[in-house]
């Protein structure tokens, strides 16, 4: 028959070994989940500084349309 102090100091081993693992998972979990929104925060800034640029510069072409650029008269002259 097995020993029960043995067996629960073994299962006591067993399953502080389970709590440490499970205690780096989380913990890894936790810094990607961070890092995660993170990025999605500097993505949301970005594309909001992208958007007002754009429109900044939709508003600025309206304002002021492009000029055209002179034509240019042929070098050549005609006699009378």
């Amino acid at each position: 028959m097995s020993n029960p102090p043995r067996d629960l100091s073994a299962r006591k081993a067993a399953q502080s070994h389970f709590d440490a693992h499970e205690a780096r998972t989380n913990l890894a979990k936790q810094i990607v989940q961070d890092e995660s929104a993170a990025n999605d925060a500097k993505t949301a800034r970005l594309r909001a500084l992208r958007l007002a640029k754009e429109e900044a510069d939709r508003a600025a072409k309206v304002a002021a349309p492009e000029k055209l650029a002179p034509v240019k008269k042929s070098g050549k002259k005609i006699a009378p």
